[in-house]
């Protein structure tokens, strides 16, 4: 829906399928006969979209407007049509002011010279015979006699012409006009302002017009097809209600009148150098059992976001979708917020109030495929089996039983582009997390082995189309919007996801290393602690070494704890946390490898970091959303905020993430070079590397502590600890005391480099060193 100027709506859909459309809700008693496109091309083109426009109904007792084109300024209420000046004296004074002396002669008679013309030919003084109409003399001869007949005209401000001759036969003359007034017609302007000025106010559409679908109006579109009449939800709806108690769905026209519109406050903050991204549901944000809203977020979590120290937050589910169960993956419209947390202008003072703290915000999008449902998505839009996506096999995915997107159909790529287009502009999104892009690159959807064979990305099963559109998406992107940001999830690795599209690539800013998640939940639940293998945890972490800057790591995001797995704390802490009598040793290991896994993966890894909403304080439980087998119940559809707000496990492992942001704040530790890994070993299970002046020391031996454990280092000086897992205020024993945190390198050639340091580690801890003062020998 569009509100246009002269006092209208206007409404496009692309449904080639039908053979009519027409748009019914309660502002016209659901008739399908009442609001219906147009006979021939002005309703309906050949591409198969659809043109309605809805006249604003003019109120009893008013007349129609003077002028056919009247508009209208729907925001303010007073606007220079309101002044009283009639439209003679606005177009006098458009004369007056905006034509020179002599340049108005041709606009006031238009018709002089072909008057002329036909009088000289056709006239009563005209050739009355073909032997009285001489020969048409030539251009040369014309010319010359015209200069002849003008050289003692007075001086003129119309535009000056000549003809000059280039000396080719072919050319003989060339009519060019004099530059002075080529460059005064070029900077004339064209003469809006004036009809600016006929515009009236919103107090005076008010008072003429009825609007033809009011603010809040329930409707849906109505198509008659081959195969029966269909009543489906628009494509473009900004606002759905997708599944009002039990009937079925309708959008809401959303057109709120200027006082009640949210209007913005804060500006866009500055892309950082590096992202520390706090991933939100906004659903299960609150501590209560219920879906928590838009409001609730922004009094309760955007604090919590900035306090600890993250610079962006991510938000999943926040696309309209029928099942609150499917954590909002099964996206039904692409161009709705979920109306069961709020209003268009509740996100839109979400985003604000984000910018307001400093905070980017992006968005989980979901356009590898869509969700099934027919009655509220996208599926059998208009009839038809292809109208949006694929038919036959390819159409659905191989495990989810999802719809997958006709890439390739120039209409489907306007509608995916402009989605993109409209979050940005609409709500002022700072940038895009593609989510499962092996799901479209590939007609198997990602369900193969891949052993990082270049034939693997290169064959039969790659959909050319689907690398076309994501190459689109970012350069439009990128050139609209330079400051936006993308990320890919692409559990393949596909090559060049990174690289830019000039060179082939298909222009992501960073990459999701899906691998790590995975290696930790595996270590976690399957591998005693002794056997955890360090040599698998760098090589993991490293990922793809030519894009290791770009790449976006996280410990456990959302996928651990939703779908259908347990959370990390979960799975270190069980039920030791609800035990008062419980084992220290087991509260005391759960409590380090959580603190370890963090750093290392936040240290070790690119240019970005992700957070689950909750993880950072180990929320004890997992995410259950109500649905038939839990008997439809919030108890675990909620985040436990209560538990950092007094002291214990939790409170220590909140302050332990907190000082863990200001390191990357204060040093700029994902923002450097990557890290020079030196020392890796298997048997005292120690890794060791460089970043920066930065010195990362972990011992992940869940017995052996060492004394004075050498580590190489490049530069010779004094090393300060700076970030010591084992504190006591991180939950730690507290064993290094304080006169062991400022290290003097030894001379000493250890793992390939010219000096040596020797480290306190107790077991299962992890140590953050900073070079303080350089030695020169």
């Amino acid at each position: 829906m569009h509100r246009h100027p002269e006092h209208r709506v206007d409404y496009m859909e692309w449904a080639p399928g039908a053979r009519y459309c027409a748009l019914v809700g309660d502002f016209n008693g659901w008739l399908p006969t009442e609001n219906c496109a147009r006979e021939g091309h002005l309703g309906h083109d050949d591409y198969g979209y659809w043109f309605i426009i809805l006249e604003d109904k003019l109120r009893e007792g008013e007349k129609p407007d003077e002028l056919y084109f009247q508009q209208y300024n729907y925001v303010d209420d007073y606007d220079k049509g309101d002044s009283g000046v009639s439209i003679d004296e606005i177009f006098k004074k458009a004369n007056d002011e905006y034509w020179e002396p002599g340049e108005d002669r041709f606009v006031k008679n238009r018709f002089e010279v072909p008057a002329k013309l036909y009088e000289q030919i056709f006239g009563p003084n005209g050739p009355q015979t073909l032997e009285e109409l001489e020969d048409i003399p030539d251009a040369e001869t014309r010319y010359k006699a015209w200069k002849e007949q003008h050289k003692d005209d007075p001086p003129s401000n119309l535009p000056s012409y000549d003809v000059i001759d280039n000396g080719k036969e072919y050319d003989i003359y060339n009519v060019v006009i004099d530059p002075v007034s080529q460059e005064k017609f070029r900077a004339k302007k064209p003469p809006l302002a004036y009809w600016f000025e006929t515009r009236k106010g919103r107090k005076a559409w008010l008072k003429k017009y009825a609007p033809a679908i009011p603010h809040g109006s329930k409707y849906r579109v109505y198509f008659n097809t081959p195969s029966g009449p269909l009543e489906r939800l628009p494509a473009w709806a900004t606002y759905v209600q997708p599944d009002a108690d039990g009937n079925q769905a309708f959008a809401i026209h959303w057109e709120p009148p200027p006082e009640e519109a949210y209007k913005w406050k804060n500006s866009r903050p500055s892309v950082p150098q590096s992202l520390r991204i706090y991933e939100c549901h906004v659903g299960i944000s609150g501590s209560e059992p219920k879906i928590s809203s838009f409001n609730d977020f922004i009094e309760k979590v955007l604090p919590h976001v900035k306090e600890s120290g993250y610079n962006a937050i991510q938000l999943i589910g926040a696309v309209e979708h029928k099942d609150y169960f499917t954590v909002g993956y099964r996206v039904t419209n692409l161009f709705a917020v979920s109306s069961r947390y709020g209003t268009p202008e509740d996100f839109k003072r979400l985003v604000d109030e984000a910018h307001g703290l400093g905070l980017l915000v992006f968005l989980d999008i979901v356009h590898s495929y869509s969700a099934a449902d027919e009655m509220v998505g996208l599926s059998m839009f208009d009839g038809s089996n292809d109208c949006y996506f694929h038919t036959g096999k390819r159409g659905h995915h191989k495990d989810w039983g999802t719809r997958m997107f006709k890439y390739g159909d120039h209409d489907v790529l306007h509608f995916l582009l402009s989605n993109l287009n409209w979050w940005v502009v609409e709500y002022q999104i700072d940038g895009f997390q593609f989510h499962s892009l092996s799901s479209m690159i590939y007609t198997h959807n990602g369900f193969a082995s891949f052993t990082g064979d270049l034939d693997e990305y290169c064959n039969q099963y790659v959909d050319k189309d689907a690398l076309l559109y994501l190459i689109l998406a970012n350069e439009i992107l990128h050139t609209l919007h330079p400051n936006i940001i993308t990320i890919a999830e692409d559990a393949t690795f596909y090559p060049g996801l990174c690289e830019s599209t000039s060179q082939g690539g298909l222009g992501f800013d960073y990459y999701v290393n899906l691998s790590v998640s995975e290696m930790w939940l595996s270590f976690l639940e399957n591998v005693p602690d002794h056997e955890w293998s360090m040599n698998k945890i760098v090589s993991t972490l490293m990922g793809n070494k030519q894009n290791a800057n770009k790449m976006l790591a996280y410990a456990e995001n959302h996928n651990q704890s939703i779908s259908g797995g347990r959370s990390f704390a979960e799975i270190l802490f069980g039920k030791v946390l609800e035990d008062s009598g419980g084992s220290n040793e087991l509260l005391l290991r759960g409590c380090s490898l959580h603190k370890m896994i963090r750093l290392i993966t936040f240290t070790i890894c690119g240019g970005a970091y992700l957070n689950f909403m909750g993880n950072e304080f180990g929320h004890p439980k997992r995410v259950e959303f109500p649905m038939s087998s839990n008997n439809f119940s919030f108890s675990l559809a909620n985040r436990r905020w209560d538990l950092i707000a007094n002291e214990g496990v939790h409170c220590d492992l909140f302050f332990f993430d907190k000082d863990l942001m200001k390191l990357d704040e204060k040093e700029r530790v994902l923002s450097r070079v990557l890290p020079s890994i030196h020392h890796v070993n298997d048997t005292t299970m120690v890794i060791a590397y460089m970043r920066g002046p930065l010195l990362f020391v972990f011992n992940f031996h869940p017995t052996d502590s060492y004394e004075g454990y050498r580590v190489g280092v490049d530069e010779a000086g004094e090393y300060q600890l700076i970030l010591n897992s084992d504190e006591i205020k991180y939950g730690g024993q507290g064993l290094i005391e304080d006169n062991q945190y400022l290290r003097r390198t030894i001379s000493r050639r250890v793992d390939g480099l010219r000096n040596c340091l020797e480290v306190p580690l107790p077991s299962r801890t992890a140590q953050v060193y900073k070079l303080t003062r350089i030695l020169r020998i």
